[in-house]
């Protein structure tokens, strides 16, 4: 659906997010005295109503009967398509959009690499626009990583750079090339069950002239093994890491102590987005010492510095235990506290558990609304590490400070995402630096985003 496609038409805007800004600012490019609504929070409605007021504002959150008083609802992607209200509004005629699906079908010839997976699809998609620009590729970098694309309507590139979400794999149109970083299960609560939030993650396959995915996981191989044209990264005949180095084959590309984003796991990332260019016909070897000078994004095993004898290294964007097993292992060797625990999703911690128990230098402590259920967990494996419950963040954070000796490590990497007591993992990862005795505020935005 196209935006002039809107026009005569019923049409509310569900979210004043960045997400729904955008989507309003491009409908009104292009239809300036379309009819619309926008139903926000009771909190945005001022700010909503000063951003338009054209808009006919409704401060609350649309039942079904609302719902289906519109032909099209353009919806933010936080809000789950399996919500009753919506699936009701469905069956009666409704149709649901989004600014990705806007955008996607506002720019059907655009060249389009887009990545996702359960962690590790923002420094991905980092990645892939760095070292396309390093060749003099004008390159876009946008969506889920923090600029909704309808943002950049209008402006043109030679390769877009686009990181989607699993809620938004589904709203992708033809891709170029799709990448699929890693697969876990992430965002219970919004897609319903396990086997719908790969469904709907691997929905980028089915947009994706060329499939890439991380050859590392079987499972991944395995869901995704009838794609006629599925390439992998990760393997032995490919893009990989071995004997510290990223390889091409049997080639030694570039030396890992080079990296600027640190982790074998950034390492694996970057053989993605390595191998994703050379799929697009692009000189990856070439490309690949512009590695050294790639800038990490924040809140993604983010140093902060030393303060009281100890490395703070905030990781705020950890929200799985996958992530936060794969931040401890950038740390190995290390004497290191980890801060786990957050919103409740009902994920199994029971291989972090086993991964763990017998690792030396461990202390860990858990705090949030899944606290008690990990340290639950960690008692009945009998596991000797140090384990301590704190209250709130603020207790944990002080606790970690306690306990960990001069020279290690306190590491926030939750393994939750932050809803049970901040807006989102961003300013998770802000209060830990002021509680750190850090600037907050100083913690850089990304880089990057836009065309460039």
């Amino acid at each position: 659906m196209r935006i002039a496609e809107l026009a005569g038409k019923r049409v509310a805007v569900w979210g004043f997010g960045r997400e729904g800004r955008a989507a309003i600012h491009a409908i009104r490019a292009q239809l300036p005295q379309q009819p619309l609504a926008l139903y926000c929070n009771e909190a945005e409605a001022a700010a909503a109503r000063a951003f338009d007021a054209s808009l006919t504002v409704y401060a609350h959150e649309p039942e079904a009967v609302a719902l289906s008083a519109y032909d099209v609802v353009v919806k933010s992607p936080g809000i789950s398509i399996y919500k009753p209200a919506i699936v009701t509004a469905q069956a009666q005629g409704t149709a649901f959009t989004s600014g990705t699906a806007l955008w996607f079908a506002e720019n059907p010839d655009a060249r389009v690499v887009a990545v996702t997976g359960t962690k590790g699809k923002s420094t991905t998609t980092a990645f892939v626009a760095h070292l396309a620009r390093a060749l003099g590729v004008r390159t876009a970098l946008a969506g889920n990583i923090g600029l909704p694309l309808l943002e950049l309507q209008g402006q043109s590139a030679a390769l877009w750079a686009i990181e989607l979400s699993s809620f938004q794999t589904g709203e992708a149109g033809a891709l170029e090339l799709g990448v699929v970083t890693s697969l876990y299960e992430e965002h219970l609560d919004w897609h319903g069950s396990r086997e719908r939030y790969v469904a709907d993650k691997l929905k980028l396959a089915d947009a994706a002239r060329t499939l890439l995915v991380n050859g590392q996981q079987p499972n991944l191989l395995e869901r995704t093994a009838a794609h006629p044209r599925r390439l992998v990264f990760g393997t032995p005949e490919g893009w990989h890491v071995a004997d510290g180095a990223i390889r091409r084959g049997g080639q030694a590309v570039f030396d890992l102590g080079a990296m600027a984003a640190p982790g074998l796991h950034n390492a694996l990332n970057a053989c993605a987005a390595l191998a994703a260019l050379e799929t697009l016909g692009l000189d990856a070897v070439k490309a690949a010492p512009a590695l050294a000078d790639f800038h990490p994004l924040p809140h993604r095993l983010q140093p902060l510095g030393r303060r009281d004898g100890v490395d703070w290294i905030n990781d705020s964007i950890g929200t799985t235990p996958q992530a936060t097993l794969a931040a401890l292992d950038s740390l190995a060797g290390r004497e290191v506290t980890v801060i786990v625990g957050g919103h409740d999703r009902g994920l199994d911690w029971s291989g972090f558990v086993r991964a763990v128990k017998d690792r030396a230098g461990l202390r860990i402590v858990a705090q949030g609304a899944n606290g008690p259920r990990i340290a639950r967990a960690l008692r009945q494996a009998k596991t000797e590490l140090p384990l301590g419950e704190a209250e709130d963040f603020a207790d944990a954070v002080a606790m970690a400070r306690t306990v960990t000796p001069e020279g290690g490590v306190v590491l926030l990497s939750p393994g939750a995402p932050s809803f049970d007591q901040f807006r989102d993992y961003t300013e998770r990862g802000r209060r830990f630096a002021e509680l750190a005795g850090f600037d907050g505020g100083a913690i850089a935005g990304i880089g990057g985003l836009g065309v460039a």
